[in-house]
């Protein structure tokens, strides 16, 4: 067996060296002050109690498309979507003519705890969509749900399918008893009727604790030690500080329709089952009669593509197309490959119908 000779005074120098890459990156790090809100020009179109719709400036001539709305998780911050010129998803459905707006549920606070699915579902979501078809004069808009937004999106256009024209699906949970899914089975064994009573509304650092408990080591001591090798790039720097706002950035969660998600859906899974009801109506997502197209990632260890791909066999519609992003749960929304597929993908898509 040969063994590991080490030079005394080599590990010590690259010891040395080593945190002196790290003190820079951290001294760099603490001058930035970057936008909190995405990096696209937008204006605010809607505002009912704290959600926003916004709508973003065109960069190219119109495509011609019915309007497209997006419709993001509560759990975290939309502006992922925007994140910077070169990562946002936005920016490459405007430069493709797409007219974008974006649904922002804001930061929920104590006053909002009584808040339910049916409010975010109906009331919010169906506020949103009814103010865009006012103002562009057309009957439905295209709907584009993000991941926890794009199962409350589904919701939506099965309850109101009048409203929607074409429905777009994000890395979307949809059968939420899979083997594969971390997170849904840690769900399944949570007591949330004592954990809203205690609390009111689930602190945003609890949820935030729970994604980062799914893959601890990569997302903290493997994350931060690479710091030291990106000192000299202010660039990467800044990509990280941004990724590192937007994880941290973790709205509270209203109380009653936190309580309702993780009943109905990760412990119930009635969705998946034809059993759902938001507002005391039926959710059938046979209702569901428009263009579907469902983008999941391959190696999505939040919502794996098995939890999204039963949505084939849920909805009514004749045309389902199902796309698979070479990426994960983030990097379909920042990395360079998603960048040079999605936008396009989804202005092709939408294009064509």
């Amino acid at each position: 067996m040969t063994r590991l000779r080490l030079d005394p005074a080599q590990v010590a120098a690259e010891g040395v060296e080593y945190s002196t890459r790290m003190t820079m990156a951290v001294q760099q790090l603490a001058t930035m002050d970057l936008r909190p809100d995405g990096c696209s020009a937008r204006v605010e179109a809607l505002r009912i109690d704290k959600t926003v719709l916004w709508r973003y400036a065109p960069l190219a001539p119109s495509a011609g498309l019915a309007p497209l709305v997006i419709c993001y998780a509560l759990v975290n911050r939309p502006y992922m979507m925007d994140l910077q010129p070169d990562r946002s998803l936005i920016r490459g459905l405007l430069a493709r003519g797409l007219d974008v707006y974006l649904v922002d549920w804001g930061y929920p606070d104590r006053a909002d705890r009584g808040l339910t699915l049916d409010d975010y579902v109906n009331r919010y979501l169906g506020a949103c969509i009814d103010h865009v078809r006012q103002a562009c004069a057309v009957p439905a808009v295209n709907l584009l749900g993000v991941c926890q937004g794009g199962t409350l999106s589904i919701c939506h256009a099965a309850l109101a399918p009048d409203r929607v024209r074409n429905l777009v699906t994000m890395v979307t949970p949809v059968d939420f008893h899979t083997d594969d899914n971390l997170l849904a089975r840690w769900a399944r064994k949570l007591d949330v009727d004592a954990l809203v009573d205690a609390l009111g509304n689930l602190p945003g650092e609890l949820l935030n604790a729970a994604f980062i408990a799914l893959m601890p080591l990569s997302l903290t001591a493997g994350k931060y030690a690479g710091l030291a090798d990106i000192a000299h790039d202010r660039a990467a720097l800044e990509n990280f500080l941004r990724m590192e706002r937007w994880i941290h950035d973790s709205p509270d969660q209203a109380g009653a329709a936190f309580r309702q998600f993780i009943r109905d859906f990760y412990q119930k899974n009635r969705l998946a089952r034809g059993m759902l009801e938001i507002g005391g109506r039926s959710v059938d997502p046979r209702r569901i009669v428009c263009p579907v197209l469902n983008i999941y990632a391959s190696q999505d260890h939040i919502v794996p593509p098995s939890a999204s791909k039963p949505l084939a066999g849920l909805v009514g519609s004749r045309d389902y197309t199902p796309f698979e992003f070479q990426g994960g749960h983030i990097g379909i929304y920042v990395s360079r490959s998603a960048q040079q597929v999605l936008p396009g993908t989804i202005r092709q898509w939408l294009g064509t119908r």
